[in-house]
């Protein structure tokens, strides 16, 4: 502003490697909408994000990516006059856990261990790393460089919270995960399931239902009146289906757009596995 005080900011991230979807970030001080901003930070991001190019290998489709927030009619019409398309409508599903929930039912061989911060980080990443696979716009890193972005999410960001972490095993392999927290960054009374995981090779066996049902008893216990999560409304891998048979219901959409800056082979999860 004039007098120096800051009305926005925009960031761009480009921290998978290869980055084909750069990511737009951007506010405005409610007080400064309508006065061109918004406009300008999205130029600005657009121009920034095409630096992304040259990390790319020549043959990679490249779109930089943005989504809104529930109900922000002004910022689509902004994206869409960018030439920005609709490709995901996003979910936050919710359940109250004023009450017990239902007992968890682990599959034979399933036994749960706690999670040993920071030792298990690694076994905890290559288990989320195989469960994700499968999941709209997964893009394969380098292993070494995804650990080192887990490791900073998860001792830095947002610092793991053992407590809330759970493994389940089946011997010694990791089956599935459910990393939570306490608190949702929203809502100091809503527990919060970051990352809800199962390997391939123990799908379809009732652990995800099984994990999800534990962290909501353990949330539950720890304080919480209720535990969300976030979700790709058309999840490839069904996800949407058991968060319901959990008891969990939408409550809040948001949208995800993209921009093509350069066509060429999609390097990200589009279909579900066979």
């Amino acid at each position: 502003s004039p007098d120096g005080a800051i009305v926005g900011c925009a960031e761009v991230w480009t921290l998978s490697d290869p980055p084909v979807n750069p990511w737009i970030w951007a506010r405005v001080d409610p007080a400064w909408e309508g006065r061109g901003i918004g406009t300008a930070f999205l130029a600005w991001s657009l121009t920034r994000s095409l630096e992304a190019l040259r990390r790319v290998p020549a043959e990679a489709r490249v779109a930089p990516r943005v989504a809104t927030r529930p109900g922000d009619v002004a910022s689509t019409a902004l994206f869409e006059a960018f030439g920005f398309r609709l490709v995901r409508r996003n979910w936050r599903m919710v359940t109250e856990v004023g009450a017990p929930p239902a007992p968890a039912q682990w599959p034979a061989g399933i036994h749960l261990q706690p999670y040993r911060h920071p030792q298990d980080l690694e076994a905890v990443y290559r288990c989320v790393r195989d469960a994700f696979r499968d999941h709209w716009g997964y893009v394969d890193v380098p292993f070494e460089q995804g650990l080192a972005l887990f490791r900073f999410a998860n001792t830095r960001l947002h610092p793991a919270e053992p407590e809330a972490w759970f493994l389940a095993m089946d011997g010694d392999q990791m089956a599935g995960i459910s990393l939570c927290r306490r608190q949702a960054n929203d809502d100091p009374h809503m527990g919060w399931v970051d990352v809800l995981g199962v390997r391939r090779k123990w799908r379809q066996r009732g652990l995800g239902l099984a994990l999800l049902l534990h962290s909501f008893a353990a949330l539950r216990r720890m304080g919480a009146e209720r535990v969300g999560l976030g979700v790709d409304s058309g999840s490839l891998t069904g996800a949407t289906r058991l968060y319901a048979r959990a008891g969990m219901k939408p409550d809040r959409e948001s949208a995800l757009f993209e921009l093509e800056v350069r066509p060429g082979r999609e390097l990200g999860t589009q279909e579900a596995p066979a």
